[in-house]
């Protein structure tokens, strides 16, 4: 059996912007257009899986999804972060952002190492390598990250080194703990998987 996955990461928002920590927010009036100019062009799926943050959920309505929340798939806690600007962090600790950026166990925000995020990731896709059908999961931009770094058996090193951009597909598929990828799907473009 082969499970196929599709991630899709949250339209734009005023945290993605500014380049802020996660803070809530909704997404912002163009992001919200651009998921539903894009909600018909997405292929049937079997089931549709959320990330609890605010922009996911709400990219989820936007794209026209009836979604189930699944915590697992929750972006990484950035801890006392949270709602900051990667600025603002800067010019408080810089080096615990420089040693944040650099060690992928490291926690200086007091929430979830790199690390721990990408074993998350690999516990989901465990559990997921069950799934029958094609599933899509509408997911923070680090949690594609974090599969993209699992699937490709990479160092934690390299999660810093993946561009996720807004509303972009990310496709996964395989069977027996055995996983392909395709990063980086336009979505509303011509879709070419299998």
């Amino acid at each position: 059996m082969t499970s196929r996955i599709t991630l899709i990461s949250p339209a734009m928002n005023r945290s993605l912007r500014e380049t802020r920590f996660d803070d809530g927010c909704s997404l912002d009036p163009s992001g919200a257009a651009r998921a539903a100019s894009v909600a018909g062009s997405l292929r049937s799926v079997d089931r549709v899986l959320v990330s609890p943050t605010v922009r996911c959920r709400e990219t989820a309505s936007a794209l026209g999804l009836a979604a189930v929340v699944e915590p697992g798939l929750a972006g990484l806690d950035v801890g006392r972060w949270r709602g900051l600007t990667l600025d603002e962090v800067m010019g408080r600790e810089p080096d615990a952002v420089m040693g944040w950026l650099t060690d992928p166990d490291a926690v200086p925000h007091g929430g979830e190492s790199v690390r721990g995020l990408c074993e998350r990731a690999v516990r989901w896709l465990d559990v997921a390598g069950g799934f029958e059908g094609r599933t899509l999961a509408v997911v923070e931009q680090e949690f594609v990250r974090a599969v993209v770094v699992a699937v490709l058996g990479a160092s934690g090193e390299a999660f810093w080194r993946l561009d996720v951009v807004p509303l972009s597909a990310t496709d996964i598929s395989g069977r027996g703990g055995r996983w392909n990828v395709r990063v980086g799907r336009e979505l509303g473009g011509v879709d070419r998987s299998v």
